[in-house]
C-alpha cells in the first residue's frame, strides 16, 4: 500500500487529440454544467458540432473522470466518469477539470476517490478567488495524495461500492420522484386557484408603477452588516426565501440607485435559473439588487405582489419565460419580456382570500418536499460516508462484498 501523488497516475486537463481529428461539422456531446450528475441524472443528450466548440470550452473522451471545479458545485460531489460520448469525444464547460486515468489506477475508483469526504475536505480549503465565484486550482489535483492498493483490490472496492451506491442512487431517485409530484400538485393547485379567482389577462407591465429595471454590475462583495444586502442570482432559494449562507453587501453609496421596496418583484434574467423570481420583504432589511435580477415595482393598489409571485410557479408562467427565451451562449429573458409577461387579475375583494388558501396549499406541499429533502440528505450522507471509508480503507471491503482477494485476484 502506498501514497501517490494524482500526477502519477493521471493527467490532469490533457489535451484531446481524438477531438482535433473531427471535421469541423462533425457532431459530438455537448455537456453544460447542469447535466454533470453522479448518477442516472447524468445527461448526455446534447449535441454540438466541432467548429461550435472549437474555443471557450472544456475537451474529453471517453474514460475521463470530470470534476467541477467551482463552488458550488465542487462541494456537492457531482465528479463523474465519463462513457458514452458520441464518437467518444465530447466538450463542455470551462468549469470541469478533465483527470485521465493512466495504467495504474483504476477508472471507478479514481472515481469514488474524488468523491470522498477528505478530497472535496481538501478541494475547498485550496479554492480561489471571489465568495460565490471561487474554483479548486488544478495544482491541488496534481498534488493530491492517492491512497493506492493493487489494482485488482482497487476494482474489488470500485465493485462493492458500485453495488452499495446503485442502492443508495435507487433510494434518492425514488425520493426525487416524491418531490417532483408533490411539486406538480403543487403548482397544479396554484394555477387552478388563480384561475378561478381571475377575471381576466393583463400584461405584468400594467400594474407596475415603473417599467421593470436592472440592478447594480458590482463585482466587489462584502460581509458589512451595516451596509445594505447586496441580492444576487444565488442568494434566492426555491421556497422564495434569502439564504444567509450566501450574504453580500454594498457599499450605501453604490446601493443607493438599486434599493429595493416592500412587495418588489425580482425575476432572474440570464442563466441556468433564469426565470426564478422572488418577493422582497422589508423584514429582509434594507437591500439592493444585482445586474442579473430584474425589479418590478408592483402597485399594490393594483394586485398583491405574492399573488404574481404564485403565478410564477404555475405551467403557464414557465411556458411564458421559454418562449421568451432569447437564444444566446446563456439564455437569457430581457426587461421588456418580462414586462409583456400576461398574468391572471383579481378583483381586489378577492386577492387576500386566494392568498391565504395559495398560502395553506403551499405551506403543506413544502413541508412534505423538505421532508424527502431531509431524506436526500441523509442518503447523500450516507453514500459519501461508505465511499470515503472504503477508499480510505477503514473497513475490509472484500469481507465486507463477501469477496476475498488472493494473490492479487479477487475469489468469491
Amino acid at each position: 500500500m502506498s501514497d501517490v501523488r494524482l500526477r502519477h497516475l493521471a493527467r490532469i486537463n490533457p489535451l484531446t487529440p481524438a477531438f482535433d481529428r473531427l471535421a469541423d461539422n462533425d457532431e459530438l456531446t455537448f455537456v453544460p454544467m447542469e447535466a454533470v450528475w453522479p448518477d442516472s441524472r447524468l445527461d448526455l443528450t446534447r449535441r454540438r458540432t466541432k467548429s461550435a466548440v472549437a474555443t471557450g470550452y472544456t475537451r474529453f473522451q471517453d474514460g475521463d473522470v470530470l470534476v467541477p471545479k467551482i463552488t458550488p458545485t465542487f462541494e456537492a460531489s457531482r465528479s463523474v466518469l465519463i462513457q458514452g460520448l458520441l464518437g467518444g469525444v465530447g466538450a463542455g464547460t470551462t468549469e470541469l477539470h478533465v483527470v485521465r486515468p493512466g495504467p495504474d489506477i483504476d477508472p471507478q475508483f479514481l472515481l469514488y476517490t474524488v468523491n470522498t469526504h477528505t478530497f472535496l475536505r481538501l478541494g475547498a480549503s485550496e479554492m480561489y478567488g471571489v465568495a460565490g465565484q471561487q474554483r479548486v486550482p488544478d495544482s491541488f489535483l496534481r498534488d493530491l495524495r492517492v491512497r493506492l492498493p493493487s489494482l485488482p483490490e482497487q476494482r474489488c472496492i470500485a465493485d462493492f461500492l458500485n453495488a452499495e451506491t446503485a442502492h443508495i442512487d435507487r433510494l434518492a431517485a425514488a425520493q426525487r420522484r416524491l418531490a417532483a409530484k408533490l411539486r406538480e400538485r403543487e403548482a397544479l393547485a396554484v394555477e387552478h386557484h388563480l384561475s378561478q379567482a381571475s377575471s381576466h389577462q393583463v400584461r405584468l407591465k400594467n400594474v407596475l408603477l415603473a417599467p421593470p429595471s436592472y440592478g447594480a454590475n458590482e463585482s466587489a462583495e462584502h460581509d458589512r452588516r451595516d451596509w445594505p444586502r447586496y441580492i444576487r442570482t444565488t442568494d434566492i432559494a426555491e421556497d422564495g426565501s434569502l439564504r444567509e449562507s450566501t450574504f453580500a453587501s454594498l457599499p450605501p453609496e453604490a446601493a443607493r440607485k438599486y434599493m429595493m421596496d416592500d412587495g418588489d418583484l425580482l425575476f432572474v434574467r440570464s442563466g441556468a435559473t433564469v426565470g426564478k423570481s422572488f418577493v422582497y420583504e422589508a423584514r429582509f432589511g434594507p437591500a439592493a439588487h444585482a445586474g442579473y435580477l430584474i425589479r418590478a415595482r408592483v402597485d399594490s393598489s393594483l394586485m398583491h405582489s405574492r399573488l404574481i409571485w404564485y403565478f410564477c410557479q404555475t405551467r403557464n408562467y414557465w411556458q411564458q419565460v421559454s418562449e421568451g427565451t432569447l437564444q444566446a451562449t446563456i439564455q437569457n429573458v430581457n426587461a421588456e419580456k418580462y414586462g409583456n409577461l400576461l398574468i391572471p387579475m383579481i378583483s381586489r375583494d378577492r386577492q387576500v382570500p386566494t392568498l391565504t388558501a395559495l398560502d395553506r396549499i403551499v405551506t403543506k406541499s413544502r413541508t412534505l418536499r423538505r421532508d424527502a429533502g431531509r431524506m436526500l440528505d441523509l442518503l447523500a450522507e450516507r453514500r459519501q460516508a461508505l465511499i470515503t471509508a472504503a477508499v480510505t480503507g477503514q473497513f475490509d471491503v472484500s469481507t465486507a462484498s463477501g469477496r476475498n482477494v488472493t494473490d492479487g485476484v479477487p475469489t468469491t
